[in-house]
């Protein structure tokens, strides 16, 4: 199967794009066409892969970079078996031999929930915007397929859709316990993420000797008190990081922060650094989201803090700091917990046998992933670990 990527906001690393989709579908033998702002975010393609450059769609600044990701796939489409984009962006005006074509949607995120949380959108287009983006989903739904990447977007839509979750790589091999020197972030900075919050709790952290270490590209208003931090020497900012490099950096932290505010896309939305957190054996502290704490009060793996409140969150780190048997289970059972029910491999092998579906390429059956088994005081013998890329 032939299969053409596509993504002009996303980084090309993206880790469900490339770490975990691309990846299964090289896995499984299928070619990849992967059609993405290579240049724009500095990266070099997988060899695996046949790379596309296109300019990154940023800000207000995203018609050169359509115009170009339409050219591309207009070209592409032809040998496709099936056609996967990652943006909502891509679907209006699609060409019409794109159109043509098997073309898969796979939705991130709630965008007209999403749009309060982007600061690059006036506030008075919001309003305008929202009805706009939900006649664009209604329209998308009737001509193409849909992956969701949550069963909480199952309302949004009229027909049933395959939900394919946002999971992580959970290696069979027991991570380091907990140091009690490091609080970590990893995934994109933003406002609306915590960004703030995390520098104001990184100060009085800095004082008790604790780093407080954030991995991720930054929006364009928090790169500058980000940088100001850094330079004061209360934290560290890494910038961008590929995915599987970024959470060998954070494994060994006490703490994992998802301090993420009180948006509406967020409430249906399983945060998925709170399961890479849980992987890797770090304790997470995160803000009461309530996916987050339907997956860390169950599993007993972290600490919730209210919203908008670095101090408590500072707090929740020194407890951390001070008490190492409480870090070193809180981390044991959130491994234990996301080797039983998020590693990505389970997923993966119905992502692949639901795309071979839509392309004709196998029986329509699609498997349906091993129900979740009870967390074991041990780790039950799993696959060999993950290979890095």
């Amino acid at each position: 199967m032939r299969v053409c990527v596509c993504t002009v906001v996303h980084h090309p690393e993206d880790a469900r794009i490339l770490h975990r989709q691309i990846r299964a579908l090289l896995d499984a033998g299928h070619e990849v066409t992967y059609i993405a702002p290579f240049r724009a975010c500095n990266a070099t393609p997988w060899r695996e892969v046949s790379p596309v450059d296109v300019p990154r769609a940023a800000g207000r600044r995203r018609i050169r970079a359509l115009r170009a990701a339409h050219r591309a796939l207009t070209e592409h489409a032809a040998y496709a078996d099936v056609i996967l984009l990652h943006d909502p962006e891509l679907l209006v005006s699609l060409p019409r031999e794109v159109r043509g074509r098997t073309v898969v949607w796979d939705v991130h995120e709630d965008t007209a929930a999403a749009l309060s949380a982007k600061g690059w959108v006036p506030g008075p287009a919001r309003p305008v915007l929202r009805p706009a983006v939900r006649r664009l989903e209604r329209r998308s739904e009737r001509r193409h397929r849909l992956l969701l990447a949550e069963d909480g977007y199952r309302s949004r839509f009229r027909e049933d859709h395959p939900v394919v979750p946002n999971t992580t790589y959970v290696s069979d091999r027991r991570p380091p316990a907990p140091d009690g020197r490091r609080a970590v972030y990893v995934g994109q900075l933003s406002r609306a993420r915590g960004a703030l919050d995390m520098i104001e709790m990184a100060r009085p952290l800095a004082a008790e000797g604790v780093l407080v270490e954030l991995i991720g590209a930054a929006d364009a208003d928090v790169r500058e008190p980000l940088r100001a931090a850094q330079r004061e020497g209360i934290l560290r900012w890494y910038g961008f990081v590929p995915n599987d490099r970024a959470l060998r950096i954070a494994e060994g932290a006490m703490a994992g922060l998802a301090l993420l505010h009180d948006e509406p896309n967020y409430r249906h939305s399983m945060p998925t650094k709170v399961v890479e957190y849980m992987a890797r054996g770090v304790p997470v502290i995160t803000t009461p989201n309530p996916p987050a704490v339907d997956i860390v009060e169950p599993a007993d793996c972290g600490i919730v803090v209210p919203f908008g409140d670095p101090e408590a969150a500072a707090k929740a780190v020194l407890r951390l700091r001070d008490d190492p048997d409480l870090r070193t289970g809180l981390g044991e059972r959130g491994y234990r917990t996301a080797r039983a029910r998020f590693h990505w491999p389970v997923h993966a092998e119905r992502f692949v046998a639901q795309l071979e579906a839509w392309a004709g390429r196998s029986p329509a059956h699609v498997p349906e992933p091993e129900p979740e088994p009870e967390p074991e005081s041990e780790p039950e013998p799993g696959p060999k670990p993950v290979p890095e890329y």
